[in-house]
């Protein structure tokens, strides 16, 4: 499968230093003849860099122009959330539990409701 990367102007997309995949200094090598310099990061720092991470690539996601587009950045995603739950040593099952609980709590999005707006039937008269 040819991997379309989504186009993006968001700043963070571009904003050094930034976290990479772990190969991406050997394909940079491979294609540029480059040694990008690369440092390993403590667990705080990660975390803070991960959650910059998140952000470029949900602005990916909402870019995605194309369903294999859209299927790609939701894996990035993924990877970018597999990792802080491994970071933070959460279990999956329990993540799940509250993403349940919260699911019959609130309710999900089956409906796919827009509110339109939030005026109190009372001021509105």
């Amino acid at each position: 499968m040819t991997r379309h990367r989504t186009v993006t102007d968001h700043s963070l997309e571009n904003e050094y230093p930034k976290l990479i995949r772990d190969k991406i200094p050997q394909i940079i090598k491979q294609k540029d003849g480059i040694d990008v310099p690369v440092r390993s990061l403590s667990d705080k720092e990660f975390l803070l860099y991960l959650l910059k991470k998140i952000l470029e690539e949900t602005q990916e996601l909402s870019r995605a122009e194309s369903d294999e587009n859209l299927k790609e950045e939701i894996a990035d995603v993924y990877e970018i959330i597999d990792a802080l739950v491994e970071l933070k040593k959460f279990s999956k099952s329990d993540i799940a539990a509250l993403q349940d609980e919260k699911r019959e709590k609130r309710g999900g999005f089956k409906q796919r409701l827009l509110m339109l707006d939030k005026k109190s039937a009372d001021s509105a008269a």
